[in-house]
């Protein structure tokens, strides 16, 4: 879950409804937290998110493109679409994944 980003009344309602029952089925001391319900929430997150705006998401892969076309199809290193985008490259290559974008849509 993303405890920095988002605000509002819903994902801080999310947040504490999560964490109660995360204390409620831990036993002793030590806070267990599932993480596999974190991973569904997250996964939740990003589908609401690119159902919400589609026009952001068609925006943000047009700009991944246009990075790769102009670096010749280098995603990572000197002068590449990673740096171009201020990103670290494996965060460029999640993008990318998530967007759908392939080789053959660049080159």
């Amino acid at each position: 879950m993303r405890w920095s980003n988002g605000s509002g009344p819903a994902t801080f309602a999310s947040s504490r409804i999560f964490l109660e029952r995360a204390v409620i089925l831990s036993r002793g001391p030590v806070l267990h937290v599932p993480l596999a319900e974190i991973e569904a929430m997250e996964e939740e997150e990003e589908d609401d998110a690119a159902s919400v705006n589609p026009t952001l998401q068609a925006a943000e892969r047009e700009t991944i493109l246009r990075a790769l076309r102009d670096a010749k199809g280098v995603i990572g290193g000197p002068g590449g679409a990673a740096e171009r985008l201020g990103l670290k490259r494996t965060t460029l290559n999640s993008k990318m994944k998530k967007l759908g974008i392939a080789r053959g849509d660049y080159m």
